[in-house]
């Protein structure tokens, strides 16, 4: 079984991850994607963060009905601050029959080589990368690299930052939430 992992915090989820992960899993030898909710850092309070369960329940709800898409609290009980390189780790050690690759943005493979044991990761790891509109330049080492692979997904200009400023405003981004998250952010009054 191959296993694309998308990281983030999906605070909230929204209509472009799931376009993206979508995509990626219809156009792509990967079987499932797992999003990947990243825990709020104990020694970092950021406000406008939701809970680490509340954003796990909006992953859920996000995804469903999708049967390629999955969510996973997997980082929840490792240590922190965790790196993707110890993540990739013991997800090889729990699931040695799956082989599980990054997905990432354009705009994150531009750091990518400053990344803890990155040259580990793209030596055990697929990378698939799908395009953002960013600034900077991509290191050499990465063009044409054999286990990086370009995706020629849709350009999703939305963030979550955009989305709680705007609930925050009172606008109406329901458009921009997959129902059933948009259903609960409501519920739950998030980001007002």
């Amino acid at each position: 079984m191959k296993i694309g992992l998308y990281f983030g915090t999906f605070n909230p989820i929204h209509i472009g991850h799931l376009t993206i992960a979508n995509h990626i899993a219809e156009h792509s030898d990967l079987d499932q994607i797992w999003f990947v909710v990243t825990p709020l850092s104990p020694f970092k309070k950021k406000s406008s963060l939701l809970d680490n369960r509340q954003r796990f329940e909006m992953v859920y709800r996000a995804t469903k009905d999708y049967d390629k898409l999955r969510p996973s609290d997997i980082e929840f009980g490792l240590k922190q601050p965790n790196y993707t390189i110890d993540t990739l780790t013991y997800l090889q050690e729990k699931h040695p029959d799956y082989e599980f690759s990054l997905i990432m943005g354009e705009d994150n493979l531009k750091s990518f080589h400053k990344w803890k044991n990155y040259e580990l990761i793209l030596e055990n790891h697929n990378i698939y990368v799908y395009p953002r509109i960013s600034e900077g330049k991509i290191e050499t080492q990465f063009d044409a690299h054999p286990k990086i692979h370009h995706i020629d997904a849709p350009i999703m200009e939305l963030s979550s930052t955009f989305i709680r400023k705007s609930i925050k405003a009172g606008k109406n981004i329901r458009p921009m939430l997959p129902e059933h998250v948009w259903e609960y952010v409501d519920e739950m009054n998030f980001y007002r």
